[in-house]
């Protein structure tokens, strides 16, 4: 499952399920409509910028350092503290990932088949971002 969402609102723009043994790189470029300014990942998508189909997006990648190496980081020094704000980022937009896991209880897929799953997904999306925009409407 690879969800696409605005980092701003917080909603989800774009949905991709593929099979577990599929790289969410593969897939990456199905996830941006092409408009972003700034992209916020975790460290399974280091050197995406370096992909061909990525080349010509103009795409400030914010992709966090692998744990590893953060790891051995001084807890003052600026590479630490910039880290840091990348995950601050990347919480927000993990949230939709848990309003479907644990409000919608979608922490197992239920049918066999990615397309049935891929429905059921759609909706619980869609589900999500009424629950996530409720908050910006007027009272």
């Amino acid at each position: 499952m690879h969800i696409g969402v605005d980092d701003t609102l917080g909603l989800i723009h774009s949905i991709e399920t593929t099979a577990a043994n599929e790289h969410d790189l593969n897939v990456a470029d199905r996830l941006l409509h092409g408009e972003e300014r700034h992209v916020w990942a975790d460290a399974g998508y280091t050197g995406i910028d370096k992909r061909e189909e990525h080349r010509d997006r103009s795409v400030d990648w914010k992709v966090a350092m692998r744990p590893g190496r953060r790891a051995h980081l001084p807890a003052s020094s600026i590479t630490h503290r910039i880290e840091r704000l990348k995950a601050r980022v990347r919480a927000k937009v993990e949230h939709p990932f848990l309003t479907i896991k644990r409000h919608f209880g979608y922490s197992k897929v239920r049918y066999r088949g990615l397309e049935k799953n891929k429905n059921r997904l759609h909706v619980l999306a869609a589900f999500t971002n009424l629950l996530r925009a409720q908050q910006y409407l007027p009272v």
